[in-house]
């Protein structure tokens, strides 16, 4: 495992029946003499490609803003595939998220001097990716204590889990929206409003007492609005 570079590692999850393929970040000043938060991207590539979230760390990191942070990120398959374990209705949704909580977490903690505890794990994603990591969160509030949702697509489905919550002092929710997001071409469900269901998933959040941060930014759904977005997420979400 090298410092400062992105490891690829594979992981057999026996909840999906297949090897899932990690790519995790270790800080450059990283030392197993001290302590660290993960932070788990579903859409992992693309937060590292696009949303240069390397980068962002290791400068946040300097400033002393965020606390020691590991990153593992989830590239999916296909697009195909994505949709099946991130889409609420996804065949495959249940399983990734048992991955998520039962597989991938203890791996993380075995390999790497963790916390071990909700507070020091968040959960990211942009769109469906946003969407699965706040369903996981709300399953396992204790496992996951933050959840950050860039534009994430939300249905009853998302509104029921997210009103399942019993406890919602366990889980810290950073939730953006574009007010150009009304009409978001999706790969197999047409064209979706995607903030006027964001608007009242904010207003469930606030009736539900999250400790959550939201926003609606001058912008529509592509990374060009969530990389510009990612450092106040970060800060949110690791900040000391």
């Amino acid at each position: 495992m090298k410092n400062g570079r992105i490891n690829e590692l594979n992981l057999y999850s026996s909840s999906l029946g297949e090897d899932m393929e990690l790519l995790v970040y270790l800080p450059e000043d990283y030392s197993p003499l001290y302590k660290y938060s993960v932070l788990i991207a579903s859409d992992g590539k693309d937060y590292f490609q696009y949303g240069r979230l390397s980068r962002l760390l290791e400068r946040l990191r300097k400033e002393q803003a965020i606390d020691r942070t590991i990153v593992v990120g989830i590239p999916y398959k296909s697009v195909g595939e994505r949709r099946r374990m991130y889409h609420p209705d996804g065949d495959r949704n249940a399983d990734y998220i048992r991955f998520l909580a039962h597989e991938l977490v203890p791996y993380i903690d075995e390999k790497f001097p963790t916390y071990q505890m909700g507070a020091g794990r968040v959960l990211i994603g942009d769109s469906l990716a946003a969407t699965v990591s706040l369903m996981t969160a709300c399953k396992y509030p204790n496992i996951f204590g933050t959840a950050v949702c860039q534009s994430p697509y939300v249905d009853s489905t998302v509104m029921a889990a997210v009103e399942g919550v019993t406890d919602p002092y366990c889980l810290d929710i950073y939730q953006v929206i574009g007010t150009g997001e009304t009409e978001v071409k999706t790969t197999s469900d047409g064209i979706r409003d995607f903030l006027a269901p964001n608007r009242e998933l904010r207003n469930l959040i606030e009736k539900k007492g999250f400790s959550s941060f939201y926003e609606e930014f001058n912008g529509e759904h592509t990374w060009k609005y969530w990389q510009q977005d990612l450092e106040r997420a970060i800060r949110f979400a690791l900040g000391d």
